[in-house]
């Protein structure tokens, strides 16, 4: 998975143009959106910081948001 953010490192990879959706909040103003860009790459980032996300190929996406969905994250809560 890669975290990028607007100040491009020498081997972080820059998106051409990301089809962002409209974001998604819930309680407060948490709120995250997704992406996805010409070449098929998924993008999730913050609407507190628009130049930073994480991307990785939709399977790997995917297969993160299942396992949070499951509880594979609820430690952190």
């Amino acid at each position: 998975m890669n975290v990028t953010t607007d100040t491009p490192l020498a081997a972080a990879p820059v998106a051409a143009d990301i089809d962002w959706n409209e974001a998604f909040c819930s309680e407060g103003a948490n709120c995250f959106r997704f992406g996805l860009d010409d070449s098929g790459r998924a993008y999730i980032g913050s609407t507190l910081a628009p130049g930073e996300y994480v991307s990785d190929s939709v399977e790997a996406l995917r297969a993160l948001i299942s396992a949070v969905k499951a509880g594979a994250a609820d430690h952190l809560l």
